[in-house]
């Protein structure tokens, strides 16, 4: 796709919007980037933009957190910041989720590569010293 577009965080939510709209028929995004670059806001924005009611929060721990769209049904956002290899990932069901056709918002995807499916779409987010992201797609 090579796309980039940059934003602060008053944006994030335009962000999102354009984001939703440039991501196609992608339902499994991997998120890369570095502690704090602001991965879970970014998906926190794309779940108020498809009108997610449940609380959208950072799924460290529990690995998913499963999230109901008025919009598209169901979105999982997944953190495999704990995994310790793509076996584990597989144990706790990763796999099962990331091929369920579902929009799976996927952080720290470098922890189990080979688990995702052709076609995800792999998005980095860095952020600078002035709080200014920039997301490449």
């Amino acid at each position: 796709m090579g796309l980039t577009f940059t934003f602060n965080l008053d944006g994030i939510r335009d962000a999102a919007r354009r984001f939703l709209k440039e991501k196609g028929n992608h339902s499994v995004i991997a998120l890369h980037g570095q502690m704090g670059a602001g991965k879970t806001t970014f998906v926190h924005a794309c779940c108020d933009e498809l009108h997610v009611k449940d609380k959208v929060g950072s799924p460290t721990y529990s690995l998913v957190n499963e999230y109901l769209s008025e919009d598209i049904g169901t979105i999982y956002h997944i953190d495999l910041y704990r995994v310790r290899d793509e076996e584990e990932a597989r144990q706790a069901g990763i796999e099962e989720v990331l091929y369920s056709g579902a929009l799976c918002f996927v952080e720290w995807p470098e922890r189990a590569p080979d688990l995702f499916p052709d076609g995800s779409m792999h998005v980095f987010l860095d952020v600078n010293d002035k709080g200014i992201r920039q997301l490449n797609l």
